[in-house]
């Protein structure tokens, strides 16, 4: 996968990795980004928020979290951060777990991806994650619509350009 790798700059102004997500042209509601920074202003991940319900909260958060980001260190029944994120957006209060995980491969081009399939106590949740070649963990958190094979197919490194400060 030689389009999953480390961005070369001597001081990034955004993520020093490049970013799989869906390109945000290709999704017709609101998009949000966030950084997440650590103390010495690398950046820890960056998650992006598609939302199709018209301002009412995300329908799904797609997160890329880089090797020793705090943000991936998680008990075994913790719901990942972006889940956290969706459920936080959407005022759901109630508390959710993990309660089970599948491995499924799934093609990605001509790549072979391994899927973490994440079932959660609250069946409205769809979650995915996978490791990039890069080391950077994926995660797919989705509120009441499922996560099929063909969203894979959506994803692509966005351009370094959108996450350029100004």
């Amino acid at each position: 996968m030689s389009f999953l790798r480390r961005r070369s700059a001597a001081t990034p102004a955004g993520p020093d990795f490049d970013v799989l997500a869906m390109d945000p042209g290709d999704w017709p509601g609101n998009l949000g980004a966030g950084l997440l920074p650590a103390p010495d202003g690398s950046c820890q991940g960056v998650f992006l928020r598609y939302d199709l319900f018209g301002g009412r909260g995300p329908a799904m958060i797609i997160g890329n979290l880089p090797e020793g980001s705090p943000a991936r260190e998680l008990t075994d029944d913790e719901v990942p951060f972006e889940v956290a994120q969706l459920l936080a957006a959407l005022g759901h209060d109630e508390p959710v777990t993990v309660v089970e995980r599948e491995d499924t491969p799934v093609m990605h081009e001509d790549n072979l991806l391994i899927v973490k399939r994440i079932k959660c106590s609250e069946s409205r949740i769809s979650c995915a994650q996978f490791d990039r070649s890069d080391g950077v963990l994926v995660t797919i958190a989705s509120w009441d619509r499922p996560i099929t094979d063909d969203l894979y197919a959506l994803l692509k490194p966005l351009p370094a350009e959108l996450f350029q400060q100004s």
